[in-house]
């Protein structure tokens, strides 16, 4: 069996190499193509391009790269038609991911299987009519989501969340990571700007300046910083200024294994992080680290972002909790002063979050089947195609 796999951005990296694995399991000769980063190389992917190529999020970060990228999705396309495999597999990344579906689907009956379904119940519904023209099967990863997809006429499978899967943070992998970034004792707080260039740029004075208030009141903190290599030089030019002397962490000088042993320690062991939107917020509650939601988006980005959104709140562990127990400061909150008071507060209470974060991870599937090895099943008993 062949399956040619596209992802954009981290994010997607493990959700793919965790599915990766999965379909090894279940057929051991299985051959892979395509787009991915390191998790997905460790699985035996040779990306046709580097990933960080697609990492671009808002209208504003999109424009200047518009041509090349719409070079790539030429290029992506055309591989899978060229190679013909059996089934062509998109991981997040919609505005990339879908345009690549479409050229497939105008020139050929191949599979489309679409790994992360669109937020169509937070904004812009009417995705999911458009998606059903060219993904044939999507692979959910909240609970609530399949109806969604179904009533738009494609097949969807709830696979659950790799990260509900993942090990805490063992004593030993945190007392070595203290130890490797002379930490001592010291309490932990963790910022994390983002994993693409554009809201790191955007976030990163905001974030420092918050960290600035906040270590007036709390100076025995000290500030870490996971990156992906990406980005590592960006965010240690950004954080310089940033109080607490700032550990950055360079996943760049470490194996795919060992730098997911670091960052799991360096979650493990954080009192509490200051964190951009995104699928980092399960990452935490994974590790069970209270945490303060910020964000901002550029001006044009923003005003179409108020007219489409449909929730009260855009971090994942609230919405999958059915709780508001993770505070956010979003758009025009997004301030160092309510930053700071936010972070105090969680400090003050840290047990708060608790209770949602506990309850996050049962319904993504703690305890359950791997969701990378459910994901693999979904795709292949959807294919009728005999497990080994």
């Amino acid at each position: 069996m062949r399956v040619f796999l596209v992802a954009g951005e981290p994010s997607g990296d493990r959700l793919g190499g965790a599915l990766m694995e999965g379909l090894k399991t279940l057929i051991p000769d299985i051959e892979f193509d395509g787009v991915g980063g390191p998790l997905m190389a460790a699985q035996g992917l040779t990306s046709r391009f580097p990933m960080s190529e697609l990492s671009v999020m808002g209208l504003i970060e999109v424009l200047p790269k518009f041509f090349h990228l719409k070079r790539r999705i030429s290029e992506t396309a055309q591989a899978v038609l060229d190679t013909q495999p059996d089934v062509l597999i998109t991981i997040d990344s919609p505005d990339f991911s879908l345009r690549v579906a479409k050229v497939v689907k105008a020139a050929s009956d191949i599979r489309t299987v679409h790994y992360v379904a669109p937020s169509v119940w937070a904004w812009r519904p009417g995705r999911a009519d458009k998606m059903a023209k060219v993904i044939d099967h999507v692979l959910a990863l909240l609970p609530f989501e399949p109806p969604y997809m179904e009533r738009a006429g494609m097949e969807c499978d709830f696979v659950g969340h790799p990260v509900a899967s993942e090990p805490t943070a063992t004593p030993a992998e945190i007392s070595a990571f203290r130890s490797k970034y002379d930490l001592g004792d010291a309490p932990i707080l963790l910022a994390l700007p983002g994993s693409r260039r554009g809201e790191i740029e955007r976030l990163a004075d905001t974030f420092g300046e918050a960290l600035k208030l906040f270590l007036k009141d709390h100076p025995s903190y000290r500030v870490v910083v996971p990156t992906v290599g990406a980005t590592t030089d960006l965010v240690n030019a950004l954080t310089q200024n940033w109080p607490g002397a700032p550990k950055v962490l360079d996943p760049r000088q470490m194996g795919a294994g060992l730098a997911t042993v670091e960052k799991r320690a360096a979650f493990g062991t954080a009192c509490i992080a200051l964190a951009a939107s995104g699928t980092v917020s399960l990452e935490l509650a994974a590790q069970n680290t209270p945490m303060v939601i910020a964000y901002k988006l550029n001006w044009l980005t923003q005003k179409m972002a108020e007219r489409m959104v449909k929730l009260d709140t855009v971090t994942l562990v609230n919405l999958v909790s059915e709780t508001r127990a993770v505070p956010e400061c979003l758009l025009n909150d997004c301030q160092p002063e309510m930053i700071a008071k936010a972070l105090h507060d969680v400090i003050n209470a840290p047990d708060v979050q608790q209770l949602a974060m506990n309850l996050t991870m049962e319904r993504l599937g703690r305890g359950g089947e791997a969701p990378g090895l459910r994901a693999a099943r979904a795709v292949l008993d959807r294919m009728q195609i005999k497990n080994a």
